[in-house]
């Protein structure tokens, strides 16, 4: 594949922060996701995620190549996966492929979705992102992950990190944010005060350092979802989030920030 851009073509493909298994997963890909290709280390190729960014290692072998109007095309795709645990795509092999939440359905056309040369076959209805009502489908989405486990860069439905859970939940209504919880705190509109947060907004925390460590999304001015063990409610206060597991407060409010008037 001499393509300097590809394609996911796994369900998920773990991204990582050097060119070996035994590395560090910094995040992942998701089925579909596009990538530019930026340095070959034999079977480890370092990419940087078209929707995000966002930059890793990764086996070539989960790729295949796409040219750059596609790669192009892509990064603004917006027929995904919808909220449901039953998305399967049907290679021409016949083999199964069951598909995260959020994940791109590339070129989708009559029930196909293609990768490269490879064609797969929906055998479930598509999500577009385009007719999402950010305040009617917020709160729906969020809490359709809950219960999920952290896990350390997950981007999926069976794990997710703090500021993945956040990403994955926005892609599903249409609006791209950054990767990691300090990139994502450079979007949005300030919001002054917790009293005058609402559903949808974003609040970020940080450590003693006063670097920012954790995100969530506020339902409302007492309350927020986030992954944190697993994505779960907690309440919140002028001081933070408080674990009611723990006992104390476990995340201290730094800013909040608004996507969507």
């Amino acid at each position: 594949m001499e393509n300097q851009y590809g394609i996911c073509r796994v369900a998920v493909a773990p991204l990582r922060a050097d060119a070996s298994d035994r590395a560090e997963i910094v995040s992942q890909l998701l089925f579909g996701e596009a990538v530019e290709i930026i340095q070959k280390e034999e079977r480890w190729w370092l990419i940087q995620n078209g929707h995000d960014g966002y930059q890793g290692w990764i086996d070539f072998r989960q790729l295949t190549g796409i040219s750059e109007a596609e790669f192009q095309d892509l990064k603004n795709c917006t027929q995904l996966a919808p909220l449901n645990f039953n998305n399967v795509l049907r290679a021409e092999d016949g083999s199964l492929y069951h598909l995260s939440p959020g994940s791109n359905l590339p070129f989708l056309k009559d029930g196909f979705c293609f990768a490269g040369t490879e064609k797969f076959q929906l055998d479930f209805a598509p999500y577009d992102s385009k007719q999402a009502n950010f305040s009617r489908d917020i709160e729906a989405t969020a809490k359709f992950f809950q219960n999920t486990p952290y896990l350390w860069g997950g981007r999926h439905a069976y794990g997710l990190d703090c500021s993945g859970f956040v990403q994955v939940v926005f892609k599903m209504l249409g609006i791209k944010l950054n990767r990691d919880a300090s990139q994502q705190t450079e979007q949005g509109r300030l919001v002054s005060f917790l009293a005058e947060s609402k559903l949808g907004d974003v609040a970020f925390f940080d450590n003693e350092e006063g670097r920012i460590t954790h995100v969530g999304i506020m339902l409302n001015p007492n309350e927020i979802i986030h992954s944190s063990a697993k994505v779960k409610i907690d309440p919140i206060d002028d001081q933070g989030i408080f674990s009611k597991e723990l006992g104390r407060y476990t995340h201290k409010l730094r800013i909040i920030k608004r996507f969507v008037e």
